[in-house]
């Protein structure tokens, strides 16, 4: 008895997390162009196989849910030919109007759906030739992905800003690969195997990825200075952008704020944010640290009113009561209160 609760559960996760993973493509800034086509390919992907879902074990639902999978189904493809079209072009100097088509593709059917629905029209929809056409230019649109995957692997197009690799771009390539045959298949096997595989790559490619992380993670510890010196011109304007992002977002105030953390959102690798510290602004990450947290209690020790030394403390990111007194008399050889009564007295003869 247990056993299709299970199935129902295997199938339905992977379009749940498919819908979270989707979002959260499309909001994680920087938000390039590849980086929102792969959010709108994972949607496309997740509705498709979620109608399956709910197709398998509920074969009475309404036609609508059936007609919104087979139009996600349709776009499948051509998500797919942007997402490598704007990951092999991140300049976007070739790919900036690909929306336009897709978005053309999308009203079309729109369209289509609202002067012929499914409820209406049953015949139109489930008949072999639709799903024919359907399913064959989603491989139409898989073949010129890889087509075009291929000829930007012998090239090595520029790095994003959103630090998508060719890794990233042959496994997506390779997942909607294996999603589309499944349900290519699916007359020998089941229709809900399209549904299992997408979950199956899905978490997959979320266990790859977070053991390539690890890995280079501990190989930047291994070797820390393993990459070219960084050139003057170079180390400002990633100092620059340092700057900025501590002081737009003051991320220090994580008291648990680590170096491979502002790595990340630098889109520059932990070892080379160390070697740009340490070579270019001569200080180490800690040190760094410290610095822009001792300045961030300064002011709110400078506001007016006695706020207590602990919310000083939370509030510029130290851990501990010790931690913030040990630094701040570091660095301005005196406690934060005696500081505090410093200023007061300092204004007060002013």
């Amino acid at each position: 008895m247990i056993a299709p609760y299970l199935l129902f559960f295997f199938a339905g996760i992977g379009a749940f997390n498919g819908w979270v993973l989707a979002a959260y493509l499309w909001l994680r800034p920087p938000g390039t162009p590849a980086q929102r086509w792969l959010a709108a390919l994972v949607l496309a992907i997740s509705i498709r196989t979620g109608k399956s879902v709910l197709f398998y074990f509920y074969p009475q639902i309404s036609k609508s849910v059936l007609q919104v999978g087979l139009t996600a189904c349709f776009l499948i493809g051509p998500c797919l030919l942007g997402f490598v079209r704007a990951w092999a072009d991140p300049a976007g100097e070739r790919t900036r109007n690909d929306w336009r088509f897709v978005a053309a593709l999308l009203a079309a059917a729109a369209a289509f759906g609202v002067a012929y629905p499914y409820a209406s029209y049953p015949q139109w929809w489930s008949a072999a030739p639709a799903w024919r056409a359907v399913t064959y230019s989603w491989l139409a649109c898989l073949l010129a992905a890889g087509a075009v995957g291929l000829r930007a692997f012998r090239r090595a197009p520029p790095p994003a800003a959103d630090g998508l690799t060719r890794g990233h771009a042959a496994a997506v390539v390779a997942g909607t690969a294996v999603v589309w045959l499944a349900y290519f298949t699916a007359g020998f096997t089941s229709y809900i195997v399209g549904a299992l595989s997408f979950s199956l790559v899905l978490y997959l490619g979320v266990i790859v990825v977070l053991a390539r992380r690890k890995a280079g993670a501990a190989a930047a510890a291994a070797e820390p200075y393993q990459d070219r010196k960084i050139t003057p011109d170079e180390a400002q304007a990633a100092l620059q952008s340092l700057h900025r992002l501590m002081a737009a977002e003051a991320l220090y105030t994580d008291a648990r704020l680590s170096l491979a953390k502002v790595a990340r959102r630098l889109n520059m690798p932990p070892a080379r944010l160390s070697q740009l510290l340490n070579d270019n602004h001569k200080t180490a990450f800690k040190a760094y640290l410290m610095q822009l947290r001792v300045d961030a209690a300064k002011q709110r020790l400078r506001a007016p009113g006695q706020v207590m030394m602990e919310q000083v403390a939370e509030a510029s990111g130290f851990l501990s009561m010790s931690s913030f007194y040990s630094s701040f008399k570091k660095l301005e050889g005196t406690t934060p209160a005696a500081w505090r009564q410093a200023q007061l007295r300092a204004a007060t003869d002013s």
